[in-house]
């Protein structure tokens, strides 16, 4: 729970910073870069936990690591929390601060789970289905395909969960039938 909230609290700052040098897109793209490197490079986030090795060496290496392809308020940030200590935390700080900006642009995140790969013009209807869930507030569909399905989808948007599977009926039909008061004679 206090990583969480020292994680926000350092995402909040470099939100009003970005904000303030009128360079939140820039950041907002450095950071889910460094949030998606990190989450899928177990030795980078290895090396930012580690107590063994320097700090200057962790400078370096996030500079060879990204030092070319962000920017210079992101280099900057990540520099301070390393001075500070805080490396470790650099995945949930990024994270916490993409969370941050789509709720200040009123982003609402929807995820959307298919049997198959859908087209453009399911995608439009979906998205339509998903805007009107949250509220008119812009949506940023996340596609994923599950062969479990069977067939259909499953739209989540917020708390808000939409299920027009083949497997949710199935799992429906099944409740149903555990509860048929049928008791045969003898």
């Amino acid at each position: 729970m206090k990583g969480i909230r020292i994680a926000s609290r350092y995402a909040k700052s470099l939100l009003y910073l970005a904000l303030e040098k009128g360079k939140l897109d820039e950041v907002y793209a450095d950071m889910q870069l460094v949030g998606t490197t990190i989450d899928q490079s177990r030795d980078l986030e290895l090396l930012l936990l580690s107590p063994v090795i320097k700090t200057d060496t962790k400078v370096k290496v996030l500079t060879l690591v990204f030092g070319s392809k962000i920017g210079e308020i992101s280099n900057a940030f990540m520099t301070l929390l390393t001075n500070k200590g805080r490396e470790g935390m650099l995945g949930e700080i990024a994270q916490s601060f993409v969370d941050q900006v789509k709720a200040h642009k009123q982003i609402v995140s929807a995820k959307l789970v298919t049997a198959a790969p859908i087209d453009a013009e399911t995608r439009s209807t979906i998205n339509a289905l998903a805007t009107k869930l949250a509220a008119g507030k812009s949506v940023e569909l996340v596609e994923k395909v599950d062969d479990a399905l069977i067939g259909g989808f499953i739209l989540n948007v917020g708390d808000q969960q939409v299920d027009a599977s083949i497997s949710g009926e199935i799992k429906s039909l099944k409740r149903e039938f555990e509860k048929n008061p049928y008791v045969p004679e003898i």
